[in-house]
């Protein structure tokens, strides 16, 4: 269980590395960097990796080479860094599926999300959107949610699939909301845009990159957004909280964590980095310009980070409860 003690905190972490010899410091890095994404190229996990990956290097002064390793939702990469030597040399650059999904929803998983990591700084939030077909004639979350209710499992709402992060958005939206659709799982969020399109389901829970064109172009509506407050990439589009559902978030996440047992020195040169990576206002930049959210600056730190990562699996576990899925 992640604690103060062994995640020490920023402040702490780096007052160690100060204290260190010259020698004890100049230490880390000894050769470049591996920093593992657990998702093939091109997604939007690996671009915030490739955002800070080269931040990162330069401010370390050696390669932080990005390391696609697909796979079991993710629970390749993570298991290849939860076994790799705990010296800072090989990062992973998590995200919800193989830290709070996987950990939900599979009973052997072979590793322990809290006892095989260490938290170094949650780098953005990509938030969830439901996104409604042109023949629903709804223009808000607040209609969308009135429609559910009044044909109750008779709309259709399209995830990614069964276990994802959407479908688990789409149950905690319905459980809040007391409000019923039928669940339509695709194996993947480009292969049902098209079906949204046509009519074929009636709408869909997905990441706002993938939404954002269909809305603009004006084929198919994002209602809400998954976020505190409202996009702004889509100022015109109420959020789930303003439509009744109260502490509604949700969205993928990408951040940056070490092997469990990594040296507090080296945990402490690796969120410096990460740290003033973030705070330069063209990674900023970046980051929302992909849509993603840059996380608070609490959040940008081991113990925020590792927050929320319990909350982000409380929510999973919820989420798989309410959804009647069995861990497997």
């Amino acid at each position: 269980m992640w604690t103060r003690r062994p995640l020490l905190g920023g402040a702490v972490m780096l007052a160690a590395a100060a204290a260190l010899p010259r020698s004890a410091a100049a230490a880390f890095p000894e050769r470049p960097i591996r920093l593992v994404v657990p998702f093939t190229a091109g997604g939007i996990t690996d671009i915030l990796a490739r955002i800070v990956a080269a931040r990162m290097a330069e401010r370390l002064g050696t390669a932080v080479v990005v390391d696609n390793r697909a796979g079991a939702g993710g629970s390749v990469g993570a298991e290849l860094v939860a076994r790799a030597t705990p010296d800072g040399h090989a990062l992973l650059f998590g995200s919800g599926g193989p830290l709070t999904a996987n950990p939900a929803l599979q009973a052997q998983l072979p590793y322990d999300v809290e006892r095989d990591f260490t938290p170094i700084g949650l780098v953005g939030i990509t938030p969830m959107v439901c996104q409604v077909g042109p023949r629903l004639g709804v223009t808000t979350l607040t209609d969308f949610l009135a429609l559910l209710r009044a044909r109750p499992g008779q709309i259709t709402v399209a995830t990614p699939g069964n276990g994802s992060a959407a479908h688990l958005a789409l149950e905690l939206m319905m459980a809040g909301a007391d409000a019923r659709a039928s669940h339509v799982p695709y194996r993947g969020g480009s292969a049902m845009m098209p079906d949204l399109i046509s009519g074929t389901v009636d709408a869909c829970l997905i990441e706002i990159p993938s939404a954002l064109p269909l809305h603009r172009d004006g084929k198919a509506r994002i209602v809400a957004v998954a976020t505190t407050e409202r996009s702004p990439h889509l100022p015109e589009v109420q959020t789930f909280i303003e439509a009744g559902l109260p502490g509604y978030t949700s969205g993928s996440f990408g951040g940056v964590l070490a092997p469990a047992g990594t040296p507090p020195e080296v945990l402490a040169a690796l969120q410096a980095a990460l740290l003033a990576s973030l705070a330069e206002p063209s990674v900023q930049a970046r980051i929302e310009e992909v849509g993603a959210i840059l996380g608070t600056e609490a959040q940008r730190r081991p113990e925020g980070f590792a927050a929320f990562l319990r909350s982000e699996l409380a929510n999973a576990r919820r989420a798989v409860a309410l959804a009647g899925l069995k861990p497997g």
